[in-house]
């Protein structure tokens, strides 16, 4: 999988400094560019006043994961989403995605031999005259796709809380820490405590914690 980041708002801790700030500021609007806006932000933080985190947005390009993830992803409705379509792309050549615990040798020619089946169904189907939206009914959730993803700071926050956590599927899990460590290189103060509760908070909120919890947040980036 890749993971890129194509753009973002221009500024984005000012931009959330400048939202917190009107609202206690008899000013005018204006950038807040002042030497404490990494304290106001630090203060929104702790006091969970989220609002003005929404006012920064960053898009992503995602290539190489599987629709079994993106239906995962898209689940996070705050946020915007552009798929490749598997109703107008001819998918006859597609790659898939295989889990890691499919990888073992006795096991994968499995997981392979049923992809396989399905994708010759489908070149089949395509070629008998059924329609690309019709035939794409047999492809698996295994098929690699691409998506471009926009959310606000609020929005990742709350994504990198529940998607870092070991508990959360490997592959989403995997997307999520290369997202972070992009908007950690533009926007670090904004992202000085994104992470899973037994980062943020030092304890796991989750009913079946997954028993080995992130040590430190250098931990939790360390693959970067």
């Amino acid at each position: 999988m890749g993971v890129k980041l194509l753009t973002y708002t221009d500024f984005p801790e000012e931009v959330v400094a400048s939202a917190a700030k009107i609202c206690y500021s008899p000013n005018d609007t204006a950038l807040f560019m002042e030497d404490d806006q990494s304290k106001l932000i630090e203060k929104l933080l702790e006091s969970g006043h989220m609002s003005p985190f929404e006012h920064a947005s960053f898009t992503f390009g995602i290539d190489g994961i599987s629709r079994a993830c993106t239906h995962q992803l898209v689940r996070h409705r705050m946020a915007s989403y552009s798929q490749q379509s598997q109703r107008y792309v001819d998918m006859s050549g597609m790659d898939w995605i295989i889990p890691p615990s499919v990888k073992e040798e006795h096991i994968v020619h499995i997981f392979n031999e049923a992809v396989d089946s399905c994708l010759k169904a489908y070149r089949d189907l395509v070629r008998l005259g059924v329609a690309k939206e019709d035939a794409r009914y047999v492809l698996p959730n295994a098929c690699a796709s691409r998506i471009i993803v926009t959310m606000n700071a609020r929005e990742l926050l709350h994504f990198f809380r529940l998607r870092i956590c070991k508990r959360a599927q490997w592959e989403i899990r995997e997307i999520a820490k290369q997202m972070l460590a992009l908007v950690n290189e533009v926007a670090p103060t904004l992202f000085a405590k994104a992470g899973p509760p037994c980062i943020t908070e030092g304890k796991c909120t989750e009913a079946h914690p997954c028993g080995d919890p992130y040590k430190s947040r250098k931990e939790l980036l360390a693959y970067a």
